[in-house]
């Protein structure tokens, strides 16, 4: 006779795994299937690149010469705001600008001390951009190929003013950075999946597109001047839509980045990034935490069905979740060209129980007050 804390215990477990298999048959499947929709027509729109930068000469001077020699057959600037730098940024900005006409730099001197993070440097930026599709980017980034501009903007079809991206941190050999690849492919997993269901939730910076408008009609960051973070995804969640936001996974318009090489320095950042995650809908934090929380139970009770049943249902249970989020993984980190991940995927979904106990503490963490 199963006591009555075993048949919780054992009924818990069964719930848990039910809901993960909704999340992954009614929201990821979406992602893994996806095609990209046939344009019957394709129009070039002016477009304004906006990217801020507080003490980055070297990466301005490594990455922003791919943005201006973007393949782009219409129109486009590159407006590049200097954050109150202390390094050589304005004088490489001020040498680039003198051989690209089509970029122009800004320079801030003075804070914004009400206004937290790279918020400030941004609404400036946006405000003196000339064109209204607006494509926004990081200094430390680098666009995968010259056809970024034209892959973004093409996701501006009809009644779409918002775009996701995919922003990859680069290869290097070493554990962490599988790990830090994989909670990347896994988070565009979730916000790319949610938005193909009509529940976009938010946005990387480092890959982002949206009309001027929308940011103006929404009053810029001004529900959130005073947090550091949140200029991308905490901006997304308040005004994306079921009909507003499109996505666009071509390769070519990956935005790439290079990776922490400590796990300290990694920690620090993803503490940074979801400090701002409380901030969320509620219906976005529900639906997120139902999904982390269930995935948390998972492995623990998977392990104590094995001693209130018999052996063969848990295993059936595993065994077909490890199939379906197999299917799913294999089809999305093709598209997101993460392949190499997939034959680690069963230790790195394990992983994100421990993961999940790494970062938990965020959720109550007060935000940085900076963002460099």
């Amino acid at each position: 006779m199963i006591l009555h804390w075993q048949s919780i215990l054992l009924y818990c477990f069964y719930t848990a795994a039910a809901i993960q298999l909704v999340f992954i048959l009614g929201i990821h499947l979406r992602f893994a299937f996806y095609r990209k929709p046939k344009s019957t027509t394709q129009r070039q729109h002016a477009v304004s690149v906006v990217i801020c930068a507080r003490d980055e000469a070297q990466n301005i001077t490594d990455n922003l010469p791919l943005l201006l020699q973007q393949q782009y057959p219409s129109t486009y600037e590159v407006i590049a705001v200097n954050d109150n730098s202390f390094d050589d940024s304005k004088y490489v900005l001020e040498y680039l600008s003198k051989a690209f006409r089509h970029l122009r730099p800004i320079e801030l001197h003075q804070e914004a001390p009400l206004i937290q993070g790279k918020k400030f440097p941004l609404s400036i930026g946006i405000k003196e951009a000339k064109y209204e599709l607006l494509l926004l980017t990081d200094a430390d980034c680098r666009p995968a190929s010259a056809l970024w501009i034209e892959h973004m903007q093409n996701g501006f079809r009809e009644g779409k003013e918002i775009v996701l991206g995919y922003g990859p941190y680069e290869k290097t050999p070493g554990l962490l950075n599988k790990l830090i690849r994989f909670e990347t492919f896994h988070a565009a997993l979730q916000y790319f999946s949610f938005a193909l269901a009509g529940i976009p939730y938010m946005g990387v910076g480092r890959n982002l597109a949206y009309k001027k408008e929308v940011f103006l009609r929404n009053k810029g960051f001004s529900q959130h001047n005073q947090l550091p973070g949140g200029d991308d995804d905490l901006f997304i969640n308040r005004v994306a839509g079921r009909k507003n936001t499109a996505i666009v996974i071509d390769r070519e318009s990956f935005m790439y980045s290079k990776p922490k090489s400590s796990w300290k320095t990694w920690r620090q950042q993803k503490t940074r990034h979801y400090s701002t995650s409380r901030y969320y809908k509620p219906v976005h934090q529900f639906l997120l935490g139902t999904f982390s929380l269930t995935h948390f139970l998972f492995y623990p009770l998977l392990i104590f069905s094995f001693f209130l049943t018999q052996w063969w249902i848990p295993v059936s249970i595993y065994g077909s979740r490890l199939l379906l989020q197999g299917l799913i993984y294999f089809r999305s980190m093709r598209k997101l060209d993460e392949q190499d991940l997939f034959f680690f995927y069963p230790l790195l979904d394990l992983w994100q129980w421990f993961y999940y106990l790494l970062f938990a503490d965020t959720l109550f963490r007060k935000p940085q007050s900076f963002w460099k």
